[in-house]
């Protein structure tokens, strides 16, 4: 019997949306006030969506402890009040919510108690984002 799980995370960080391969003017008319040079922060929510056979022993699909743990360490540690395009892995991209999407599903491909389905970010209450990996289209 397969079973989702939707576990919700916060954490606040700033960024700055700016591409190199764009000239200054370019990047204003691109990104409006979000190339702010000092940037700006949100809020964010990211919630991770897991599935798996519910264990007859548990009834559960994996144990909430362990997805919180690895959160912890492997979303929120990483995170949590940053600048985010000083991590690595906006080095190369422009550090959007839907690059953001991208990395936190690449984050928790990791987690191995459950199947990760998808991941959706919300950026403002007006602006939210999912990503659910190389699938199927019309599955979603």
């Amino acid at each position: 019997m397969k079973a989702h799980l939707s576990r919700r995370y916060h954490f606040p960080a700033s960024h700055r949306l700016h591409s190199d391969a764009f000239d200054a003017e370019r990047n204003r008319v691109v990104f409006g006030k979000c190339n702010n040079p000092h940037g700006h922060g949100h809020n964010y929510t990211v919630q991770v969506t897991v599935s798996g056979e519910v264990d007859p022993a548990t009834g559960m699909v994996c144990n909430l402890a362990d997805l919180d743990a690895f959160a912890q360490t492997n979303l929120l540690d990483r995170f949590d009040h940053v600048n985010l395009n000083t991590l690595e892995c906006f080095r190369e991209s422009v550090s959007t919510t839907e690059n953001l999407s991208i990395e936190v599903y690449r984050i928790f491909c990791g987690f191995t108690a459950a199947h990760l389905e998808r991941v959706h970010v919300e950026e403002t209450n007006n602006n939210s984002f999912d990503y659910a990996g190389n699938v199927d289209p019309g599955f979603i």
